[in-house]
């Protein structure tokens, strides 16, 4: 049909009403955002090279939207819904966690574009997790919660009927695209109304809050929604300032010249007032704020260096004093883009400069491409990760000698099984668009 909407405009749509609503839902998400953009817009307009490579990068556009959310599934159902959902805005599953291994019991995937084009137009991902009802101990209760679940319907008729018509059409009208949005969202909407009674709140609260938030209530609210800054160090010195009580730490690597995956951090869950059925009043605290700042891409090697020198640092008490014992361990990650690059620690995409379209024959695949660099025909700038951090390192990344890894278990079998699905692999993605980026060099 040629006036079906594209995927890009459709996430794009949502994703704008979705920040509208959690704003509504928490103001204090509202404080935040205008937080960011002042931070944001100060230092560009401090650093003009920092401009120029932003937009060199085609990143300036999108930077003050949101970057990331996260809700919870309550079932296998559910989630294979969700996977259709989020094909309809041209989003799908990359790379498994696994949650248990920090103690939650959930495991999840992050639903995001996977073309350059799609994730310069906006690159939204959101982090679905699926409940696992088998990590509780008590019989009963158990199977209560299987039971809630499949008992509840958080897509409406007309939601699971535009999908349906999307599959169909292999796309949705205008129209069609404005109706879904609504209904999508709803999805994702604060319901205070709880569907179960205050005793079976406080059992699964006790078992764990994600536990108690992903069964209790009709719809599977946004638990998070993320900003991109361009400085998260100045937006953790600055939120008390704004009446936000910031997270303990930064997470992920330390301040770099060259930053690295993902630093995010956060404000502190708000005390939100629900209704139980049996009629007795109470407070769910689970939904609240985060702030991100992505670096580049690392290959398999540098994700494990990562992940030891991560795992030798431990978690600090404090940021300040967590951020020195980071810094100094880090020392041994190199900091510049050429040794990330001459180490194959990083991914890296690949352009002709005017010389090198000039020497274009000359170009030989298979030689190495620093021959090239050293000659000014090419320019490699690094690749932007767009995934998450590994639950604690090393837990979703199994380093073996040889820096070989194996990311697979039988956990992520059985969650494939749920989405209906393979996952994709972000390592596979990332080598992609660095393999294409040579190939238009004709280094490859």
């Amino acid at each position: 049909m040629a006036n079906i909407v594209s995927p890009d405009e459709i996430r794009e749509t949502f994703v704008l009403a979705l920040s509208a609503m959690y704003q509504r839902e928490i103001p204090q998400y509202a404080t935040l955002l205008e937080l960011v953009s002042e931070v944001n817009f100060a230092l560009l307009e401090s650093s003009p090279a920092l401009h120029q490579k932003l937009a060199n990068a085609g990143e300036l556009a999108c930077l003050n939207v949101e970057h990331h959310g996260a809700i919870h599934a309550g079932s296998a159902a559910e989630l294979a819904t969700l996977r259709r959902l989020f094909l309809v805005m041209g989003m799908h599953p990359v790379d498994y966690y696994d949650l248990a291994l920090a103690g939650i019991p959930a495991h999840a995937t992050a639903f995001r574009p996977l073309d350059e084009r799609a994730l310069a137009r906006n690159p939204f991902r959101i982090v679905v997790s699926l409940l696992r009802p088998e990590f509780i101990s008590d019989d009963p209760l158990r199977r209560r919660v299987r039971a809630l679940v499949a008992a509840r319907n958080i897509f409406s008729s007309r939601c699971r009927e535009l999908l349906d018509i999307c599959d169909a059409q292999q796309g949705l009208t205008a129209a069609q695209a404005e109706m879904f949005i609504t209904e999508a969202l709803a999805i994702f909407r604060w319901h205070r109304r709880a569907i179960v009674d205050a005793k079976t709140y406080e059992a699964l609260l006790r078992v764990h809050y994600l536990m108690a938030d992903a069964v209790c209530f009709p719809g599977c609210h946004i638990h998070h929604l993320t900003p991109r800054t361009l400085d998260i160090d100045r937006i953790q010195a600055l939120m008390p300032e704004f009446g936000i009580t910031p997270g303990a730490i930064i997470e992920g690597p330390p301040r770099r010249s060259v930053p690295i995956l993902l630093r995010q951090t956060g404000f502190r869950a708000q005390a939100e007032h629900i209704t139980f059925t049996c009629g007795r009043e109470g407070h769910h605290i689970a939904r609240y704020g985060k702030i991100e700042q992505r670096g580049m891409a690392l290959t398999l090697k540098g994700r494990a260096l990562y992940e030891s020198l991560l795992l030798k640092a431990g978690v600090g008490q404090d940021n300040l004093g967590h951020q020195l014992r980071l810094g100094d361990v880090f020392l041994r990650f190199p900091d510049s883009e050429d040794a990330l690059r001459r180490e194959k620690l990083g991914y890296f995409r690949y352009q002709l400069t005017p010389a090198g379209e000039a020497y274009r024959h000359a170009i030989r695949p298979g030689v190495d491409p620093e021959r090239y660099i050293a000659r000014g025909w090419v320019i490699a700038r690094p690749v932007k990760y767009e995934d998450f951090l590994p639950i604690r390192g090393p837990l979703n990344l199994h380093v073996a000698p040889g820096d070989e890894l194996n990311p697979r278990s039988a956990s992520q079998d059985v969650f494939e099984q749920a989405l209906g699905a393979p996952l994709f692999s972000s390592f596979a993605l990332y080598q992609e668009q660095e393999d294409k980026s040579k190939r238009r060099c004709g280094l490859l």
